[in-house]
């Protein structure tokens, strides 16, 4: 049975500061909350707010966890507000339906893959001079590389290229119509309904003397319909797109405000 958790950290704590600063410290941490070791299960996680005052993480498990020892080192243990939420996610996947609507949420690593990069990584040159030196490499490509979709365009696109396959749509963005009186600049269209909200370049070392690496992400919000429920589900325990273990790829709904809940708030 899956688990979607939330845990405050306080940044001014030192264990804090040195989970927050490395995504690859930070996922050891999450997987010492689950009691089967090691740990087998797909873990999905994501940093949702980080100020100088409070770090929240969203945790998806397929167990239950503890995260007693993430409170003690790096939370506020015994604080109100300090006891992280555990949540049954089995709910939520029983209303995924065909058609239904939602608000989405989702930071990933989006990236394409290219038979050579044309600026190569020290990691990728490595892999392109290993590749030349073994034998009958003449003529044979090496395996495809990951390079990072960089501009805020490529990320959208990267998004929308893919909903189809993880059983949703983007339905065009609604746009009001304007006040009585007033006449419409052009086209009420809005585009799909989804945008950038942030965007982000990660660096950090997965060991102490290992190799640098980057990442760059995209946090997308907006509206999706769902047109394959199994596909979706699949996605949402799965995850979308690459780096899962360093935060990326996790998908969370959340109810559609309808114009009149707005109107009426």
């Amino acid at each position: 049975m899956p688990y979607l958790s939330k845990i405050a950290l306080n940044p001014r704590r030192r264990k804090a500061v040195s989970l927050l600063s490395s995504p690859h410290r930070l996922h050891a941490a999450i997987l010492a909350g689950l009691a089967v070791q090691p740990v087998t299960e797909r873990v999905l996680w994501r940093m949702e707010n980080n100020t100088p005052h409070r770090a929240e993480i969203l945790v998806l498990t397929e167990s239950r966890p503890s995260w007693h020892h993430l409170v003690d080192e790096a939370g506020w243990p015994g604080a109100d507000g300090g006891e992280p939420l555990i949540a049954d996610y089995k709910p939520l996947l029983e209303r995924v339906a065909l058609g239904r609507e939602f608000g989405f949420r989702l930071t990933a690593n989006p990236v394409q893959s290219v038979p050579r990069p044309t600026k190569p990584s020290e990691q990728q040159d490595a892999r392109l001079k290993a590749h030349a030196e073994r034998p009958h490499a003449a003529g044979r490509r090496p395996r495809g590389f990951r390079v990072a979709h960089r501009t805020a365009a490529q990320q959208l696109d990267w998004i929308l290229a893919r909903a189809e396959r993880h059983g949703f749509t983007i339905p065009e963005a609604t746009s009001d119509a304007p006040v009585p009186g007033l006449k419409a600049d052009g086209s009420l269209a809005a585009g799909p309904a989804v945008s950038i909200v942030s965007r982000d370049i990660l660096r950090f070392n997965k060991h102490r003397d290992g190799p640098r690496i980057t990442l760059s992400t995209a946090t997308f919000e907006g509206r999706l319909r769902v047109t394959d429920p199994d596909a979706l589900r699949t996605a949402l325990l799965g995850g979308i797109g690459p780096a899962k273990g360093y935060g990326q790829g996790l998908l969370t709904l959340a109810p559609v405000r309808t114009h009149a809940a707005v109107t009426s708030a």
